[in-house]
């Protein structure tokens, strides 16, 4: 993904376009612009909250997607 998309899908997450309340994992290391191996190793530290959906994926609640954004930028 380009920079510019990037920063598109940014600001997307933070004006609230997206409507649901998590993002799958690939959403979340796309807006963080994170590896794969890097969001995995935050949410080890606590720093990412997921929830488990009723199919057994793990889904990145977008609150703390939004305050890692955040700190980030």
């Amino acid at each position: 993904m380009s920079a510019d998309a990037s920063i598109q899908t940014a600001e997307a997450l933070i004006s609230g376009q997206f409507a649901a309340r998590s993002l799958s994992m690939a959403q979340a290391r796309e807006v963080l612009g994170v590896s794969r191996r890097t969001l995995y190793y935050w949410i080890k530290q606590g720093r990412l909250q997921t929830v488990r959906t009723s199919m057994g994926s793990q889904r990145v609640l977008l609150a703390s997607v939004k305050s890692n954004w955040l700190v980030r930028h």
